[in-house]
């Protein structure tokens, strides 16, 4: 049964294993593992823990009895974007590859729009890889729409990316 609860700053070893996986499992192998190495230690525990201990920010842990297998998490904006209204960015959607197609990266999006009206912003942005067709899809099926062209960084390799924007 997966359960849904918020994050808290013991939890920040588990996310960076969710992080750290789900990143690799879906990208490691478009990148020289130099540049995935450079871009990998940019997220230390302690950015971790002092992201989960701001509250600018929200985590939501998706899990099945005590084991978290998939995050999502909202924060300030830092994409070039300038919103007329108050907004917030989805900066991260992980799950463990065994879990995808169950149900959880629906009800962490729900949570994440929810949450982010609660928080009074009226647009919810995010960056997605071009070529992650999957990741398009799903954020496409929830109301996203092409924003703005996007270079996201690896290390020294420009990946082409895209900003997506969402009315909430």
């Amino acid at each position: 049964m997966i359960g849904y609860r918020n994050a808290s700053l013991a939890d920040a070893e588990v996310m960076d294993r969710i992080y750290r996986t789900g990143f690799c499992d879906t990208f490691a192998h478009l990148y020289d593992p130099k540049d995935l190495q450079t871009f990998l230690s940019e997220f230390s525990l302690e950015r971790w823990r002092e992201e989960l201990s701001d509250p600018s920010y929200a985590f939501r842990l998706a899990e099945e009895g005590a084991a978290p297998f998939g995050y999502i998490k909202l924060g300030p904006i830092s994409l070039p974007v300038e919103p007329a209204v108050p907004a917030i960015e989805l900066k991260q959607l992980y799950l463990l590859k065994e879990w995808h197609g169950k149900g959880a990266a629906d009800a962490l999006m729900e949570w994440a729009l929810a949450e982010a009206a609660e928080r009074g912003a009226h647009q919810l942005y995010l960056s997605v890889y071009t070529e992650n067709w999957r990741a398009r899809r799903f954020y496409e099926r929830f109301g996203f729409v092409f924003h703005a062209p996007y270079v996201f960084m690896v290390g020294g390799h420009a990946d082409e990316d895209m900003i997506m924007r969402r009315e909430l």
